[in-house]
């Protein structure tokens, strides 16, 4: 999984490069879960979701190893296939870091997840994706539904 720049550069990243940011979570839950809320308003879940999708389209994703490497080295949790159909695909997201949050006073959502799923199956499918979350509080699970056009 390679990162190419915005800036014109051809320059790739390895997706190993991640492992060189530090980060303790709660400032990036601070920025996520206060500060980009606050700041979208009432557009915040359509913002989220599409800015999940800009920050995959910077990734080359080439296999769905690509995609649970890319959400694990960015501490997102792990994505485990749960139910797969012709045009329908099912993932957990699994994390003590998603548990965490939903026992938390802050609202979470995982809308900038489902953005980033999207991308992603676009990238592996060749045609347009849309993915939709479920947050089961009394699992504490998050379900992702990705609908791929035909």
């Amino acid at each position: 999984m390679k990162v190419v720049s915005k800036y014109g550069s051809n320059q790739k990243l390895d997706v190993n490069t991640l492992e060189q940011l530090y980060s303790d979570g709660a400032g990036y839950d601070i920025l996520r879960y206060i500060g980009l809320p606050e700041l979208f308003g009432e557009e915040k879940e359509t913002l989220l979701y599409f800015l999940g999708r800009n920050v995959a389209r910077n990734f080359e994703f080439n296999s769905f190893e690509d995609v649970n490497v890319f959400f694990e080295k960015m501490g997102l949790g792990t994505l485990e296939l749960a139910k797969e159909k012709k045009n329908v695909k099912t993932f957990y997201l699994l994390s003590e870091a998603v548990i965490t949050r939903l026992k938390s006073n802050m609202e979470t959502d995982f809308r900038l997840e489902a953005g980033i799923i999207a991308e992603a199956f676009l990238q592996l499918e060749g045609v347009d994706c849309e993915c939709i979350e479920s947050v089961h509080h009394r699992l504490k699970q998050i379900e992702f539904t990705v609908y791929i056009q035909d």
